[in-house]
């Protein structure tokens, strides 16, 4: 299984966020600092501020921040909210017509249904506090907002 770019890109702004300590963040700071395309996180953040994963705030001193402490954000929640569908083959998607012969007699399909639960149990199992536990990938001290003053603490002291 690969999951999308979509579902890569939602997980870094979460791991972003999360490192940020309740401090706001732009796109343009998240693009810039994994250098991807700030088009694409527009879409990424306006769907998990949907989702109800971030706050966004619009305007000259907007930004965005995680909407919940890292430690109840399981990681299968938010591939679940990102990922289009887990039709791993052609029978598991109701909506397609299904042209596989085997079908009937096919116990590939129950084997692969039960990696795809286990898969998603896995993730269940960790949240985004696990995930950032003990690391700190964000350049220390950490970039003001554009147009925001105030003195740069840097991310170890934020604590």
């Amino acid at each position: 299984m690969q999951l999308t770019l979509y579902t890569d890109y939602s997980l870094r702004v979460l791991v972003y966020l999360a490192q940020t300590h309740g401090e706001s963040a732009t796109i343009t700071q998240i693009a810039d600092f994994y250098r991807i395309s700030r088009n694409h996180l527009v879409k990424v953040v306006h769907n998990l501020g949907n989702e109800g994963l971030i706050i966004t705030t619009r305007g000259k001193h907007g930004g965005m921040k995680l909407a919940r402490d890292p430690a109840t954000i399981a990681i299968g929640e938010v591939v679940r909210r990102t990922e289009p569908n887990f039709n791993l083959v052609e029978c598991f998607d109701p909506q397609k017509k299904n042209n596989c012969v085997i079908t009937a007699s096919c116990s590939l399909k129950n084997m692969l249904y039960e990696a795809n639960k286990n898969f998603l149990a896995v993730l269940d199992s960790y949240t985004l506090a696990d995930v950032t536990a003990g690391k700190v990938v964000l350049p220390t001290p950490l970039p003001a907002p554009p147009g925001r003053t105030g003195k740069v603490i840097p991310i170890a002291e934020l604590g």
